[in-house]
């Protein structure tokens, strides 16, 4: 693999593990520095000992609920570094009991702040950095959900995912004179950890059909070296063996409202 993003300054959020981890792997191999931040110190440890043998990458601990804290991230990044030329905000979470009849308000409350107050306030932190120097990829990570609500994915994640959209379609819409872009990433079912949240977690015979991580890595690696002029506003990735298209899960895909 090439250096193609050499002296590029990445941030990804939900770095240690999973799509962001694959897509820190892919974009260090790239040449670029990468940033994980996580709120797990043990995993971002682990994560970076994995990044630091393919090249050049730190650890933060974060959690992006906390508005201060993100806040407080991004200008260390910017003292350190300079600039940020790539946001990836792949933090997210969904509730183990999710659908009405279970779901708590403090669960929907723990699912909008990571996966929708969490990108915001990282977004918000970037944007006046990347206005400066004219230029900046924002990769949001949402979800097939985003597209498809689902009862499987339940109420609170299928709001937030879909929410991202409209996050990114704004940031193209405000900032595109500024030469910034952005990009919905809409996974379908990806074998990484948060299938364990699942009420029921799937088989790993079912895991070795989806997406893999290392699909998604490349996925965001091919976002990232895109040519500034270009923007990818949404893409939508599932596993060839698509159990929504297959009739395996509780609810067939539903046309976008």
């Amino acid at each position: 693999m090439g250096k193609q993003l050499q002296g590029q300054v990445a941030w990804i959020t939900g770095g240690g593990s999973g799509i962001g981890l694959a897509g820190a792997m892919a974009l260090v191999q790239a040449g670029a520095h990468v940033i994980i931040t996580g709120r797990n110190a043990a995993t971002n440890e682990s994560a970076l000992r994995t990044l630091q043998a393919l090249g050049s990458a730190q650890a933060l601990l974060l959690d992006v609920a906390d508005k201060h804290a993100v806040g407080d991230t991004a200008a260390t990044i910017l003292a350190q570094h300079g600039h940020i030329d790539i946001l990836i905000n792949s933090a997210g979470t969904n509730a183990t009991q999710r659908n009405f009849d279970v779901l708590t308000t403090d669960a929907w409350d723990d699912v909008v702040g990571i996966n929708l107050s969490g990108s915001f306030y990282c977004v918000h932190a970037v944007l006046p950095a990347m206005r400066a120097q004219h230029s900046g990829l924002i990769i949001n990570v949402s979800s097939w959900a985003g597209l498809y609500a689902s009862k499987l994915t339940g109420p609170a994640y299928n709001t937030t995912k879909r929410a991202v959209l409209a996050l990114t379609e704004s940031i193209n819409m405000e900032e595109c004179a500024h030469g910034i872009r952005a990009t919905s990433l809409l996974p379908g079912e990806v074998a990484t950890p948060i299938m364990e949240k699942r009420p029921t977690p799937p088989s790993q015979a079912q895991r070795d059909l989806m997406v893999q991580a290392q699909d998604m890595g490349q996925a965001i690696l091919f976002l990232a070296q895109m040519p500034a002029r270009t923007c990818i506003n949404e893409l939508v990735i599932s596993p060839t063996h698509n159990r929504f298209y297959l009739g395996g899960l509780e609810t067939p895909p539903q046309p976008r409202a």
